[in-house]
């Protein structure tokens, strides 16, 4: 496959192109859009002088889309495809092959990158030991290991992605963030970088955010029908206080951007601040903190009320002045949205109350409150029962405190799962509605076990119940609920 000096120089011998021409594309070049498309869409060459210079050059005309089915639920279980042989390209850099002593850790670097998406990897992790580089890959929550990269290679695989983040190569005592963005295999990729500072050298992880991945289909996260019924008029409202809870990796900003999309439309200016900006999202304003010069979330959030905003997203409530500024935001005519660090949605409410929010102000502007946990799914394509007589069916009753005859299942393990038995996640869901009474004994100050029983009575579907749910729909294993979800005997 001729490369685009190689285009440029073939496009000129023919006087296709002008040397500017070649300069405006490869100007406008993007992961997102070839040197040879630029100068189709500019109209500076035509297919046929492309064939010319060699056929393969022609992009391909897309096929139609087909309808989409009716969505699937959960996040993670379809197939990745095969990637394209466009290998890994790099937004704003150019090409070094040409230089021998950096194409080998380029080649090196850009594998590296490659296995990560054809693995579903959400984070890739580099860490130093006595014996080498050890490559370590989050799929579906838990870490997988591979193969150990030769020590002698550590020092320059750390600088090629500190290059490509745009940090400082040159500084190895301090931990560093960065990103950068690049397409693998035909597929767009922003890479958040960290580096931390360790033993046996710096460590480095990079989180992997597929632009074309971004669910925005509650059902698909988990959301059974009754909980989209109540949880999406509370979208459509103009005011109040939606806040979505759980620990870090539980899904909530995923959850966030699915609510955003069932509230965005051409008659409502949607303005978000996030730390850090995670997916662009088309028709949304969206802001991100910067604290080293004072840029909170509290001051952007300040700015964004006289923005005339209709609609608040929030990335997290971490401090009373930031909870103060949103809640008064949710009292004064806008719907706000944001995330919040507790273990159920009741508990929501005790921590907004411990960072000295008056109750009467709580009461009056939350609306609801989701509490989410993410596990793993069973594999469709190597699902089985389990049967009674099957010594794992008795234990894990047992772990649950089930009944006998409650239906369980299991992977077996194949392909598709890498012989894991489980593929793809969705969310475990307790939707918190409040209503008069709930008002009522927030205004009272009443603990959250007693909020808990209210929300129960009001007809609330704790975490656990729904993990009993998705258990007896076969969608996930009693070794995830009882790892994720807390039963509410122990709450």
């Amino acid at each position: 496959m001729m490369n685009d000096q190689q285009i440029a120089r073939a496009l000129m011998e023919q006087k296709a192109v002008t040397l500017e021409q070649v300069q405006q594309a490869a100007k406008e070049r993007s992961v997102e859009k070839s040197f040879v498309v630029v100068l189709l869409e500019h109209g500076w060459v035509t297919e046929d002088q492309l064939r010319e210079v060699d056929p393969d050059l022609v992009p391909e005309k897309p096929a139609a889309q087909p309808v989409s089915p009716p969505s699937v639920v959960g996040i993670g279980h379809e197939d990745v495809g095969d990637l394209d042989e466009s290998g890994v390209r790099v937004e704003g850099e150019e090409d070094h092959f040409e230089d021998p002593t950096q194409g080998a850790i380029i080649t090196y670097c850009n594998e590296l990158l490659k296995i990560a998406v054809q693995m579903r990897a959400s984070d890739m992790h580099l860490e130093p030991t006595l014996e080498g580089l050890q490559p370590r890959y989050r799929i579906d929550g838990q870490l997988r290991s591979g193969g150990l990269i030769p020590k002698e290679l550590q020092p320059s695989i750390v600088s090629r992605f500190k290059v490509l983040s745009q940090l400082n190569i040159t500084e190895m005592r301090l931990p560093q963030d960065g990103r950068f963005r690049a397409a693998v295999g035909g597929r767009t990729f922003d890479f958040r970088v960290s580096t931390l500072p360790s033993l046996h050298g710096e460590k480095v992880v990079l989180r992997l955010l597929d632009r074309s991945a971004l669910v925005t289909d509650l059902r698909q996260l988990g959301f059974s029908d009754a909980d989209q019924k109540k949880f999406v008029p509370m979208l459509g409202r103009s005011q109040g206080m939606i806040l979505v809870t759980g620990p870090t990796g539980s899904g909530k900003t995923t959850t966030l951007y699915a609510a955003l999309a069932n509230t965005r439309d051409e008659t409502k200016n949607v303005v978000t601040v996030e730390d850090p900006v995670e997916y662009a999202l088309p028709g949304v304003t969206q802001t991100k903190v910067q604290s080293e010069i004072g840029l909170t979330f509290a001051t952007q959030l300040r700015a964004i009320l006289r923005q005339d905003p209709d609609v608040i997203l929030v990335g997290e409530i971490r401090d009373q002045e930031t909870a103060d500024i949103a809640i008064r935001a949710a009292l004064t005519g806008h719907l706000v949205l944001s995330t919040l660090h507790t273990n159920s949605a009741p508990g929501a409410i005790t921590r907004l109350m411990d960072m000295d929010v008056p109750s009467y102000l709580i009461a009056s502007s939350l609306t609801c409150v989701l509490a989410q946990r993410l596990v793993r799914m069973i594999c469709r394509e190597c699902k089985t029962s389990i049967p009674e007589s099957d010594p794992q069916y008795q234990t894990s009753l047992e772990l649950l405190g089930l009944e006998k005859g409650f239906p369980l299942f299991r992977g077996a393990g194949c392909e598709h799962c890498n012989h894991t038995g489980m593929r793809g996640r969705l969310a475990i869901i307790e939707l918190f509605i409040v209503n008069n009474a709930l008002r009522k004994a927030i205004m009272n100050k009443e603990d959250s076990s007693q909020i808990q029983k209210i929300a129960v009575e009001s007809g609330m579907q704790t975490l656990w119940q729904d993990g009993l749910e998705k258990l007896r729909q076969g969608l996930t294993s009693a070794e995830e609920i009882a790892r994720v979800v807390v039963s509410d005997e122990d709450l």
